[in-house]
């Protein structure tokens, strides 16, 4: 049997595992042991996924079996929230100056703002989305009081009104949104992030 963890080929000693399901168990186990959630599994080189389960567990253990795992591990999570810090408050006045850069016609400038804007949202996406294996560590994760997928459902719609008004090109709704509805909102993303350390 082979057994890799991120790419990495592990010594495992197995002890009364007869199928996969066995050792995914007993690798479960040590996972929680030390603040580790798996997000990707490959047997054979072959994707399992959650419909696919049951059955590839049930299979019997081979000595050619391979295993292939992708782990997050708690603190990994953490340093991803916490490097996010420093961008979001490097974009908060970069945010305030989208509507003057529209009306001086700098488009180039604020549609490089509204990337750069996107590019964190969706950085901070991804990490949160995997606060969620660890709910003991980042329950307590809040912005502005709100659990981070209350936060989501309400910061959504302000960034789809934004998107409607870039596309319409309407600079008073813009500056708006921004100084209004999404400052303070980075705001308190970074607000949330910085009690994490």
């Amino acid at each position: 049997m082979e057994f890799y963890i991120n790419g990495e080929l592990i010594d495992v000693t197995l002890e009364n595992e007869k199928n996969i399901g066995d050792v995914l168990k007993s690798f479960e186990i040590t996972c929680e042991q030390n603040k580790l959630a798996t997000i990707a599994i490959k047997i054979d080189g072959n994707i399992v996924s959650a419909q696919d389960f049951d059955i590839t567990a049930a299979k019997p253990l081979k000595p050619e079996t391979k295993f292939e795992m992708t782990v997050i591990s708690e603190n990994d999570v953490t340093v991803s929230l916490n490097s996010l810090v420093q961008p979001f408050e490097s974009i908060l006045e970069e945010i305030k100056e989208i509507p003057l850069h529209l009306q001086k016609g700098e488009d180039a400038q604020a549609h490089k703002t509204i990337t750069a804007l996107a590019d964190i949202i969706d950085q901070f996406c991804h990490a949160a989305t995997y606060t969620a294996l660890f709910p003991e560590t980042f329950q307590s994760l809040k912005v502005d009081e709100k659990t981070l997928g209350e936060f989501f459902e309400d910061f959504s719609s302000v960034l789809e009104d934004f998107k409607n008004a870039l596309e319409n090109k309407d600079t008073i709704t813009i500056g708006d949104l921004a100084e209004y509805e999404i400052c303070p909102r980075i705001t308190g993303i970074t607000e949330a992030l910085k009690k994490l350390k």
